[in-house]
């Protein structure tokens, strides 16, 4: 439970980058030969990835010991 508790910030940047990388594929996608956008699990994953990335950087360091 604390893990959860520690990290629920990134693990609702995943959903929320997921769900934006899946909503991409759907709405915009590619007819040709794009990377990412070609397919649905790529999308997906690439936007978790991503909102992983950036919940990440908002969040503060707990490292105990540790000045600032």
């Amino acid at each position: 439970m604390t893990f959860l508790k520690n990290k629920f910030m990134l693990i609702i940047g995943i959903l929320a980058g997921a769900l934006g990388g899946y909503l991409y594929f759907h709405f915009v996608g590619c007819n040709g030969r794009c990377l990412i956008s070609s397919s649905p699990y790529i999308s997906t994953l690439y936007g978790g990835v991503m909102g992983a990335l950036v919940m990440n950087m908002f969040q503060k360091d707990r490292t105990p010991g540790k000045a600032g």
